[in-house]
């Protein structure tokens, strides 16, 4: 049987977790959607969302511009929460286009991952 996109990816998410959950750091967690890109670190133990940004108010939230100033965002958001040690989850997705430009912003703005 073969999987659908969709499925695929939460199954590529739920590897990911599980392994994380062992590892005792905050996750940055990213979902995109055709038209935003969300972002939020969760804590360790994966009950409490420490900081968040989206590009819900963004002209164009759907490409790379406003992924790369999401990244930034989240990044001063999470120092601000004096987190600056992450584990990138890309929720299954590709590492590339919009979640690289996230990924790259995150790490200029002094996130370790």
């Amino acid at each position: 049987m073969k999987l659908s996109k969709k499925q695929a990816r939460l199954r590529r998410t739920t590897k990911f977790r599980a392994k994380h959950a062992e590892r005792g750091v905050p996750r940055l967690c990213v979902h995109k959607t055709s038209q935003h890109i969300y972002a939020q670190v969760i804590s360790s133990c994966g009950t409490k969302t420490v900081a968040m940004a989206s590009s819900l108010k963004e002209k164009n939230g759907g490409n790379i511009e406003a992924a790369t100033k999401i990244g930034s965002k989240i990044a001063e958001a999470a120092k601000a929460a004096k987190i600056v040690k992450i584990a990138f989850d890309r929720s299954g997705f590709k590492y590339h286009g919009r979640i690289k430009a996230l990924a790259e912003a995150a790490r200029k703005g002094g996130l370790d991952f």
